[in-house]
This record gives structure tokens, C-alpha cells and sequence, in this order.
């Protein structure tokens, strides 16, 4: 254990780093993306549904394929590896958006529009933070399948703890596929309790007592 450490120690630290790199570029990608356009579809339900179904169809397809297509508009690398986690991403965090803004109670929205909130104050007071519990669930689902997701990226030379895995395997390695598989399983955990950490902070202090008791 010591004599592999010593061997693939820095590889593995390395290797990690390109992985949340990756896994980070393309969730931060999804949440900007996603968040406001769940929030803007809630006002257009017709459009809404469209939006939606075609996200859910990207989600079908299988993710080599999706990496695949990347390679003759984007070529090989992070780049390409980078916009197809980041499409993977959507649904998740999209529909979540969306169902928890259009969930959030109506008693809650005619209050704000009695106090003379305009539709974006609303949005942003009353709306948001009552519905980031869902988006937060949205975030954190997404972000484990981006982490998980992205082992494969090695295939188009994005580099990450696929890289080792995918070395393993072609040349009957056993340690050196647990060396990656080991720590994508830990970032995974560690990604989901800190979104888990993150979302108690931005609920209202109300909710959050309550989760509390």
C-alpha cells in the first residue's frame, strides 16, 4: 500500500483536482443556467413544458454518445466534457426550480403583493427562499451525477480520476481502479453534505428552526 502510494500518490491528488474542476465548471454552469430559467418558466407554463421535455430527452441520452457528439463541434478535452456534464445537469436542477416556485403557496405571494412587492421582489423575498429546499435537492442530485458522470470525460482526454480507472481496467490493475473509483465516491459524499450545509444557510430562519426541532 505504501510502495503504491508513493508511485501514484501525486497522480491521484492531480488527477482529483481535474475531476472537481471539471465537476465543478459544469454544475456551476447548470445552476446558473437552470435556477433563473425555472424561475421565468413558471410564468409561461405552456412554454414551460416544452422546456422541460426537452431537457428530459437530453437525459436519455447515453453519456458516452452525449460525449461523443461533443468531440466534432468542441474537439477533445475539458471543454467538450465540460458542456456535456453540464447539459446532464439541467433537468435535475431545472425541474426542481420549477416545481418548487410553483409550489410555493399563494397565500404567500398575495401577502407580498399586498405589501406592494413588484413580480421580481416577490421572486426574490418571498418566492426563492421558500422554494430552496427543492432547488437545493435539484442542485445536490445533480451534482452527484456530474461528480460520478465525470469519470468518463477521460475518454475525450479531459483528464480526472477516470483516467486511472479507465487504466485499471485496460491493464488489469485493480489498485489503481479503486484508486479512482475511491476517491469519486468521497467527493460525491463530500459534495452532498456540503450542499447539504450550503442550503441550511440560505433557508429563512423560520424553516431553518424548524428543520432544527
Amino acid at each position: 500500500m505504501q510502495n503504491f502510494m508513493n508511485q501514484y500518490g501525486a497522480t491521484i491528488l492531480s488527477k482529483s483536482f481535474e475531476h472537481v474542476q471539471i465537476a465543478f465548471l459544469a454544475l456551476c454552469l447548470g445552476v446558473i443556467i437552470s435556477v433563473p430559467l425555472g424561475i421565468i418558466l413558471t410564468r409561461f407554463p405552456k412554454i414551460a413544458n416544452v422546456v422541460i421535455g426537452i431537457t428530459s430527452a437530453l437525459q436519455t441520452v447515453p453519456s458516452l454518445a452525449l460525449l461523443a457528439l461533443m468531440i466534432p463541434i468542441f474537439g477533445v478535452g475539458k471543454l467538450p466534457a465540460i458542456i456535456a456534464l453540464f447539459l446532464y445537469s439541467l433537468l435535475p436542477i431545472l425541474r426542481n426550480t420549477y416545481i418548487g416556485m410553483k409550489n410555493v403557496d399563494w397565500n404567500y405571494k398575495d401577502v407580498a403583493k399586498g405589501m406592494g412587492m413588484t413580480n421580481i421582489q416577490s421572486i426574490l423575498s418571498v418566492e426563492l427562499p421558500l422554494a430552496m429546499p427543492t432547488i437545493m435537492a435539484g442542485i445536490r442530485l445533480a451534482a452527484v451525477y456530474v461528480i460520478a458522470w465525470a469519470t468518463l470525460a477521460s475518454y475525450i482526454g479531459a483528464g480526472g480520476l477516470g483516467d486511472l480507472i479507465f487504466s485499471g481496467l485496460n491493464n488489469y490493475q485493480p489498485d489503481l481502479i479503486l484508486a479512482g473509483t475511491i476517491p469519486v465516491t468521497i467527493l460525491a459524499l463530500f459534495a452532498d453534505v456540503l450542499l447539504g450545509l450550503l442550503e441550511r444557510k440560505l433557508l429563512p430562519v423560520s424553516m431553518r428552526e424548524g428543520k432544527e426541532l
